[in-house]
């Protein structure tokens, strides 16, 4: 077990939540992050995942949160993802549709960058938040939806804004 695994980073989210991965397990790469990642997840988590929590009152589902180099290569993540940084994570909140999440987010905090991801239309449950905070204080605002591509074709089709 990685030292500091039971760090608490605010009063609902610990940091295992935010290094727990299935796919560092399998290829034995170390995603513990940095002091200087620790302290960004620190500044995302009472920024913006504590805000989300209090407001919906229900348990944040943090499905991907820090990521190292070396596991965000594993995984094709972006090579200037935030998540190597400690600046992102991907959530959802069960029995919540993504799609309200995400609105909700847009319309109450500021942030970086607020995607909805793997967003299917005719289905907000679908898919999952990705939501950041710089850790330089500037927060871009950037809102984007990512809609999987059609038949037979990999990856996302990103556009501005959130739907509805």
């Amino acid at each position: 077990m990685m030292e500091g695994h039971h760090m608490q980073l605010s009063k609902h989210f610990h940091l295992r939540e935010f290094t727990r991965s299935q796919t560092a397990a399998r290829r034995g790469i170390d995603n513990r992050p940095t002091p200087v990642a620790i302290d960004a997840l620190a500044v995302l988590c009472e920024s913006l995942l504590e805000p989300v929590r209090r407001n919906f009152g229900r348990p944040v589902v943090v499905n991907s949160g820090y990521r190292a180099a070396a596991l965000n290569r594993a995984i094709g993540g972006a090579r200037t993802s935030q998540h190597v940084l400690g600046e992102a994570a991907d959530i959802e909140i069960p029995g919540l549709a993504n799609a309200e999440l995400a609105q909700w987010i847009a319309a109450h905090l500021a942030f970086d960058q607020l995607i909805l991801e793997a967003h299917v239309p005719g289905d907000p449950a679908s898919g999952w938040v990705h939501v950041s905070h710089a850790a330089n204080g500037r927060q871009r605002g950037h809102l984007l939806t990512a809609t999987p591509k059609g038949r037979g074709q990999k990856g996302m089709m990103y556009q501005a804004g959130l739907p509805g």
